[in-house]
């Protein structure tokens, strides 16, 4: 059978999941990052040029090593959304869902009928290429996949509410970087507008009865975690390498260039 989403089952349960950002093509650090005990990855395809084969064989570490992974897919395109499942992630996160009717799209591109329209191959590798029997793997997979949907912009707050009522839809993902391009204040995530974009989309969400997700770093993760949000994305794979290395480099050389 497809593999049990764990993370959607933490959610479910009302616990929360850590994961980061994955932009190198490199396979091994899927399985560095499950092997460290990462709870999930969500694999970069829109700000990172990444090929299919890439990202199929990052797919298959993460199932080496148990940990979820899901892909940020470039535009919320039925075409973006059906490569990224059929190759085997077990979720998509989707940028630029700003309205309902986008967001109804986005439930219709990941759900197989009688809930969406995805297209329907049992070939591929998500149903083990044709070894799963057809019905259970569509119950399995309408059922399993994860729906994570960004909410980064002005106009995706003033349409949340209805965004919300969309029963389909499990985590609503804050950008603050997105949102305070949005305020007119880009880059600064801390500034007062987009705090309060970020606490509004928080306590809409949670009464929606649904997960939040957000960007955050390892500081203020347990912050974050006491306000309720369930899904946490700390740093990337190239930022790991980038502070570590500075600390190394710190700790070896001290303040010498």
């Amino acid at each position: 059978m497809m593999r049990e989403n764990k993370v959607k089952k933490i959610i479910k349960e009302g616990g929360y999941v850590v994961g980061t950002f994955v932009k190198f093509s490199d396979p091994s650090i899927s399985e560095i990052l499950g092997l460290i005990g990462y709870d999930f990855f969500v694999l970069d395809n829109e700000h990172v040029s990444m090929n299919k084969e890439s990202m199929v064989n990052i797919i298959r570490g993460a199932d080496a090593t148990d940990i979820v992974p899901i892909v940020r897919v470039r535009k919320n395109e039925d075409v973006e959304v059906l490569q990224a499942l059929d190759s085997g992630a077990l979720g998509v996160q989707v940028p630029n869902v700003d309205t309902a009717k986008q967001a109804k799209d986005l439930v219709s591109y990941v759900k197989y009928t009688p809930v969406g329209k995805r297209g329907f191959s049992p070939s591929v590798r998500a149903a083990h290429y044709g070894m799963l029997d057809k019905k259970e793997y569509v119950k399995a997979a309408n059922e399993n996949t994860l729906i994570v949907s960004h909410c980064e912009t002005v106009e995706c707050v003033n349409n949340l509410d209805e965004i919300l009522k969309i029963p389909e839809i499990d985590v609503i993902f804050i950008g603050p970087m997105d949102l305070s391009q949005s305020l007119g204040v880009i880059g600064d995530a801390a500034h007062p507008k987009v705090i309060k974009c970020i606490d509004t989309i928080i306590e809409k969400t949670k009464e929606a009865g649904k997960a939040v997700g957000i960007v955050s770093s390892p500081a203020k993760a347990h912050e974050y975690i006491k306000r309720g949000v369930q899904y946490l994305l700390v740093s990337t794979d190239q930022g790991m390498i980038i502070s570590t290395g500075k600390q190394v480099i710190k700790d070896i050389r001290g303040n010498k260039k």
